[in-house]
């Protein structure tokens, strides 16, 4: 891919917008109570290019990291396209990982954002995935930002000029944003090993490569 460019999104979604594919489904989540939510293209994007402009809105640039601490959620799939379409490397940690994994792999990847829930039921349990990070990041002055999907509906406790609901900061934010160029090189995200045979390793993923050799150029 040496001087090709391109961004993961665009292949994803940006070049259905003008196609019948819009239309088409895209994203169908079933929850643990059979609860259902589907997105078309068209809707995803939307979904997408609105959180986008909310992470820009926090002074992310292209090249910071994001911590994405969630269950299986819709919002974890948005996240993720967010963040690759304004250039912002994520780093997904499995909602059942414990404070000190979940604290590793923050410092390792230098996040400066956490995105996780209040909670979230799981087969008979009930997971605090809120208080889990804030006691990951409690000492972690890097971390500018957390922001919190209402999912739970448990108590939690918001920290002031840091904590904000997801809801709260895409209220208003437009629905359409500018696809970041990036080089088939650059980095897209970084997803680390279990951990079980000595300290965790992050692996970088690019966009170029994650397409399996899909070139695309944009202009």
């Amino acid at each position: 891919f040496v001087g090709g460019q391109t961004n993961i999104v665009y292949n994803a979604l940006d070049r259905w917008q003008k196609t019948d594919v819009r239309d088409k489904t895209a994203l169908i989540w079933v929850g643990q109570n059979s609860e259902e939510r589907k997105f078309t293209y068209g809707q995803l994007n939307e979904e997408v290019c609105g959180f986008a402009n909310a992470l820009k809105s926090l002074g992310l640039k292209k090249g910071d990291r994001v911590s994405i601490y969630l269950p299986r959620l819709p919002e974890q799939d948005i996240a993720m396209l967010a963040c690759a379409k304004i250039g912002l490397v994520h780093s997904v940690v499995f909602s059942g990982f414990s404070v000190e994994a979940l604290k590793n792999r923050i410092i390792d990847a230098e996040s400066k954002v956490v995105i996780t829930a209040d909670g979230y039921p799981y087969k008979d349990k009930f997971i605090e995935c809120k208080k889990n990070a804030d006691e990951a990041v409690k000492d972690l002055p890097q971390i500018q930002k957390m922001i919190v999907v209402k999912r739970g509906g448990n108590p939690v406790t918001m920290q002031e000029g840091r904590d904000i609901w997801w809801n709260d900061l895409v209220a208003n934010q437009p629905i359409e944003c500018a696809t970041e160029v990036m080089e088939a090189t650059d980095p897209l995200y970084i997803l680390y090993t279990s951990g079980s045979t000595g300290k965790p390793k992050g692996v970088v993923h690019c966009h170029g490569g994650y397409m399996v050799g899909t070139y695309i150029t944009l202009k």
